[in-house]
């Protein structure tokens, strides 16, 4: 692409630090704008350079621009690029949450059903999947994930994404975001503001299950939304439930480890569920009354996470209905037993930040939402980095 170079930079990303108010995640800066770029590293992250180091005419040290110099970029179109580390000090999650609750609410985003395509060789698995979203003459943009398991064997991460967002005016280019970082990030709060509705307001123990990259935004996200005192970790390998809890403890999160999860769900006020299990790990029996359980891992009708019993017995809400009932088997697979109907779906989070609906009616009920992604997420989080 003409006058787009791209440089890659080492670092660590940081975890984010939290106030002394259980999980509240602290303000961080915002995003530097206008970055260079000439390459992407092989592992899936946009790296960019650092701000004193990207701004040679700038004041030393300062990592900034002048507001000169930002303007007569912006004037000449520079495709802007943000990193994981950018994008994860930019969405803080009370405004993230924010903003995904004005979009639902105000529905004047179109966003059809993500498409997905199998683009590995004979006998290897592999998909493309793209996920649009666009409001009309303002802004659009797309998400690119490629999923390779394969990649395992070659030391990589199976899941790379880019977002590209898009003046919705002309269709002119206007930033590259970090597909990964932005996904956790938007899935986390769209899982808090979901348990705004949805959980119990005197919910005081959380059960994250899971112990992959979204397991520690869920805590942090979660805990922004109620004043959480106990969070219980489980995962199939207990030195990764260990690691996790210890990264939690570090930033501040009362966590510790679980080793039976069937005990520790039925201790939980909120349960939330990210893994890439295709067998029930929730189970109806071991969940309480007035518990809220959040099921965010299984995205296809082939994975789920809970079992027919806890489906049926709850009050059940998704993200999208377009979504959830195309995807989610958590849903499709308790509907082609008889043990659910399409029509028991209480609401979508359109409904709930509409007013059209309420949420939880009782303390007693149990409650869940089920959420496969939805590209809507994606570009109110974007625009929250990029900015105009």
């Amino acid at each position: 692409m003409p006058g787009l170079t791209l440089r890659k930079e080492t670092g660590t990303l940081p975890v984010p630090a939290l106030h002394a108010e259980p999980f509240a995640e602290a303000h961080q800066a915002g995003p530097r704008r206008g970055v260079d770029a000439r390459r992407k590293d092989g592992y899936g992250s946009l790296r960019c350079l650092s701000g004193a180091k990207r701004n040679a005419t700038s004041r030393k040290g300062s990592g900034h621009r002048r507001p000169a110099e930002n303007e007569a970029r912006k004037g000449a179109g520079m495709l802007r690029v943000f990193s994981a580390e950018e994008i994860h000090a930019a969405l803080d999650y009370p405004r993230l949450i924010a903003a995904l609750k004005a979009a639902f609410a105000t529905a004047r985003t179109e966003s059809p059903v993500r498409q997905r395509y199998e683009v590995g060789p004979p006998g290897t698995p592999a998909h493309l999947l793209t996920m649009p979203a666009w409001r009309r003459g303002e802004v659009m943009g797309v998400k690119l994930v490629n999923v390779f398991p394969g990649n395992a064997a070659l030391g990589r991460g199976a899941v790379h994404g880019i977002y590209v967002l898009f003046d919705g005016a002309t269709g002119v280019p206007k930033a590259i975001l970090d597909g990964d970082a932005l996904t956790n990030r938007r899935t986390a709060a769209a899982s808090a503001l979901a348990s705004r509705f949805l959980s119990r307001p005197d919910s005081r123990t959380l059960l994250v299950a899971g112990t992959g990259h979204l397991a520690f935004r869920l805590a942090a996200a979660h805990g922004t939304v109620r004043s959480l005192s106990r969070v219980l970790v489980w995962g199939r390998s207990a030195e990764k439930a260990v690691a996790l809890a210890a990264r939690l403890a570090a930033a501040g999160v009362p966590a510790r480890p679980a080793t039976d999860l069937s005990a520790a769900a039925s201790e939980a006020d909120i349960i939330t569920c990210a893994t890439t299990s295709t067998v029930p790990l929730v189970l109806g029996a071991d969940v309480r009354a007035g518990t809220h359980v959040d099921l965010v891992g299984a995205f296809t009708p082939a994975m789920r996470e809970s079992d027919d019993a806890l489906i049926a017995k709850s009050a059940v809400y998704v993200d999208t209905r377009a979504g959830a009932l195309a995807e989610a088997g958590d849903l499709l697979q308790p509907i082609a037993a008889g043990a659910f109907a399409a029509d028991r779906v209480r609401a979508d989070l359109y409904d709930l930040c509409a007013g059209r609906a309420s949420g939880r009616g009782t303390a007693q009920e149990i409650t869940v939402f089920k959420s496969v992604g939805a590209a809507i997420e994606d570009l109110a989080a974007a625009v929250l980095v990029a900015g105009d």
